[in-house]
């Protein structure tokens, strides 16, 4: 038995005589290949790195995770610990601001941020754990099922690859929803773009939405071009057709598209995203909780753009995700990113099933997120 399956130290009916607090913070990163080159319109890889943070209290832990650099688990480590521990640990968001805090002079973006959030989504976890309840039932369903939508498509794929993909989410388990990689080159090989569009669409058939990401790849008015194609192709979201710093050339390519346009991915803390919505920006704000400062604040922005009469999209990373979606009531998907899926699959036990383009967070009844790390499994991808 692992320290995430022990019997919960606490209960819902507050049997616990002293408030449980944060007694110990460990962290690891961890290193997976890809099971093939990967790349987008501006960046390419072959590996990634999930960075695991556990907190304890008592017998019980809780656990959360980024994906990013490993010097993210340094940051965790010199920066965080220290700050945590001690703290009550019914009191999530305090700690999530006490850590805001504690970094204004090393810098928030970037790696921080990423740790921030970490260690946040494991403290939802641990007090989830400590209470015996699913994170979903803890925070209050707005829904039973979340929608999720398969995510790949990579520019690095050949043509067979990505229709076997492609087939795979659609036919193989029914998800109605898919996105491919644009903007290959920083959108100097747009012709290739087109033809992999076009050959995406004849892939899905014409009933299962299909969506693109430039990861911020085309110019202004390369990006408008590009969107009067994807219309032809009834394509539905387009994602970060130009940088997502560049809000007013985001709100240009949104009034000039018949698509959505989403953004956010790389916001790292709330005010970011006042900032693309007031910007009128996008049709649906994307937000990271491993990147924005965890669930705590992945909250606050569902909360922003609902505010605003949009709905929101979780990115990547779709089992931390999972339990905060279901308790928004304006989400409209999560991102079922292949090469975080593949990771999840291998570190976790407890992962959810996809089949028919909607996942259960909590149906299980398993306490917290749900999930389990296989330690003996993961140790071979550690850094």
């Amino acid at each position: 038995m692992t320290e995430e399956d022990a019997a919960p130290s606490g209960s819902a009916t507050g049997a616990q005589e002293e408030e449980p607090v944060v007694d110990a913070v460990d962290v690891a990163a961890y290193t997976v290949p890809t099971d093939a080159p990967e790349g987008d319109g501006t960046l390419a890889w072959n590996s990634t790195t999930l960075v695991l943070v556990r907190v304890r209290s008592g017998v019980t832990t809780g656990l959360g995770y980024t994906y990013g650099a490993a010097a993210t688990a340094q940051v965790v480590a010199q920066q965080l610990t220290e700050v945590i521990t001690g703290r009550s640990a019914w009191d999530v968001p305090a700690a999530n601001e006490a850590m805001s805090r504690a970094v204004r002079n090393v810098g928030r973006p970037g790696l921080i941020a990423g740790a921030i959030s970490a260690v946040d989504i494991a403290l939802w976890d641990l007090k989830a754990r400590l209470l015996g309840l699913p994170l979903v039932r803890l925070l209050g369903a707005s829904r039973n099922e979340v929608r999720v939508y398969g995510s790949g498509g990579f520019t690095t794929y050949d043509e067979a690859q990505q229709d076997r993909q492609l087939r795979g989410w659609v036919e193989g388990q029914g998800i109605p929803r898919v996105k491919i990689k644009i903007g290959e080159s920083w959108g100097r090989t747009e012709h290739r773009d087109r033809e992999r569009i076009d050959r995406a669409r004849q892939s899905i058939g014409g009933r299962t939405e299909l969506y693109v990401d430039a990861n911020g790849a085309y110019t202004r008015k390369q990006a408008v071009r590009v969107a009067q194609f994807l219309a032809d192709e009834d394509v539905t979201w387009f994602e970060e057709p130009v940088s997502s710093d560049d809000l007013t050339g985001l709100a240009h390519v949104r009034a000039a598209a018949t698509a959505d346009v989403a953004a956010g991915e790389y916001g790292y803390s709330l005010p970011y995203f006042r900032q693309l919505l007031d910007a009128d920006a996008v049709d649906c704000p994307q937000a990271d909780a491993t990147r924005c400062g965890g669930i705590t604040v992945w909250l606050r922005a569902a909360a922003l753009a609902e505010a605003a009469g949009l709905e929101i999209s979780g990115h990547c990373a779709p089992h931390v995700h999972a339990h905060a979606a279901a308790a928004v009531p304006n989400l409209r998907h999560l991102e079922w990113f292949h090469d975080h899926v593949r990771i999840e699959q291998l570190l976790f036990e407890g992962v959810l099933d996809p089949a028919g383009g909607t996942i259960k967070p909590g149906a299980s009844g398993a306490p917290g997120l749900g999930l389990t790390f296989r330690t003996e499994a993961a140790e071979r991808y550690r850094v």
